[in-house]
């Protein structure tokens, strides 16, 4: 018989793991990802999904001693109003608290996020972030919207602060039904991560817009991912705002299983100094005449970004139009962006495209507007929102348009000069 030596625990991943032995709930369900955490650890550079972010430094600076977690157990939850006006405000710790509109229903469950598979496709035997967010005993919650049903107001979904903030939810959008979902991160979390896993149904000919709003703060770390089954004839459009967060981690994973499917994905990455944002995305086109479009906009004058974003068009998959770009503004020397876009197919008869663009501002475009009386400053800011303002307003909902354009003016506002 032999025995397999494990690689020594660092100090972070030493941390963690304590960290999540001390939530004191559910300890048996729990145990099964603790072990498999403590035996496989935090993924290394080597692993291709992580070659970008080395999860176990990056974790280990912001995982806070006990007193720092003590006081962050004690703490308060805080307020906020919702992004969107009218927005029925679904607590996933206490689903079934939240006053729904008609066709809606929400309950607690005691599901977890499967670890053991890795949608990603490019993580190892487990999946990091959902180990993590089972480890740590994720609040569970189904959110189901009938068939048929088109909901006026948004479902803003909140998982909850402090050392719970940890949760997994099931989503399931009837045939026809028409939804827009707001998942809020905010709010800092430090001396501990935040996780949440969301598992997203979309029925057949069913419309999803999916608003991503992280705006943690940058002593927080978050990992975050959001997988979708997309059926015949449905549309599902995501917007991705990352304004905050020390080190931030976000998934996002499709599988297009219905002909007529389409994915719309669009995002803005803002950063400044001290901060790590991760987007992996994959596109998985199983069947033919599917189409998807996915664009980020980056715009960094400080810290590290990544994006890893892949195309997979299997054998079959005939006339699958998909196309990728993620385009990054580079305003200052101690800032930088890593891009890696893919594309993997197997079909013969496809349109698919990817790209990847880094820059500063441009000089003649600067110059044309300062020619025009339009002082330096004020000249680079119109710039910069105009890079951005442009994958917004391809939402075309004026009043979610009008939400995130004050977002990312506040931030800029705050971080350009």
């Amino acid at each position: 018989m032999s025995v397999t030596e494990l690689r020594p625990r660092t100090p972070a991943e030493t941390r963690l793991i304590q960290l999540a032995e001390a939530q004191g709930e559910n300890e048996n369900a729990r145990r099964p990802a603790i072990e498999a955490l403590r035996r496989e650890g935090l993924p290394t550079r080597k692993v291709e999904a992580w070659h970008y972010t080395d999860l176990r430094q990056l974790m280990g600076k912001r995982l806070g001693s006990d007193d720092a977690v003590e006081a962050l157990r004690e703490s308060g939850e805080t307020l906020l109003e919702p992004l969107l006006q009218g927005s029925a405000v679904v607590d996933l710790d206490a689903p079934e608290a939240a006053h729904l509109p008609n066709g809606v229903t929400g309950s607690a469950s005691a599901g977890e996020a499967d670890w053991k598979t890795t949608p990603n496709r490019l993580d190892r035997s487990i999946d990091t972030v959902r180990a993590m967010n089972a480890a740590f005993g994720a609040a569970s919650a189904t959110i189901d919207v009938a068939a048929g049903t088109h909901l006026d107001h948004a479902l803003e979904l909140r998982p909850a602060t402090g050392l719970k903030s940890h949760a997994f939810t099931t989503v399931t959008i009837g045939e026809k039904a028409e939804a827009t979902i707001v998942e809020r991160l905010d709010g800092g979390t430090t001396g501990a991560p935040s996780t949440g896993v969301n598992m997203l149904h979309v029925g057949a000919g069913a419309n999803v817009l999916w608003i991503v709003d992280q705006e943690k703060g940058l002593d927080s770390s978050h990992l975050g991912q959001l997988s979708v089954r997309l059926e015949a004839d449905s549309v599902f459009r995501l917007f991705v705002l990352n304004a905050g967060g020390g080190f931030v981690r976000y998934e996002v994973h499709t599988d297009v299983v219905g002909e007529g499917a389409d994915v719309q994905i669009r995002g803005v990455n803002l950063l400044h100094a001290g901060q790590h944002v991760d987007v992996t995305t994959t596109l998985n086109h199983t069947v033919a005449h599917t189409t998807a479009t996915e664009t980020f906009r980056n715009v960094v004058t400080g810290g590290h970004g990544v994006f890893q974003g892949i195309i997979k068009v299997a054998r079959g998959a005939q006339k699958t139009d998909a196309k990728m770009a993620c385009n990054s503004l580079l305003l200052s020397d101690e800032g930088d962006f890593s891009a890696k876009p893919e594309l993997e197919i197997f079909a013969d008869d496809v349109q698919c495209g990817h790209g990847a663009t880094a820059g500063e501002i441009d000089a003649d475009h600067l110059f044309y507007l300062m020619s025009r009386g339009i002082p330096g400053d004020q000249a680079r800011a119109l710039l910069i929102k105009a890079f951005v303002a442009e994958v917004v307003e391809e939402l075309e909902v004026e009043a979610i348009e009008d939400a995130l354009e004050t977002r990312i003016e506040a931030w800029l506002e705050a971080n350009i000069r």
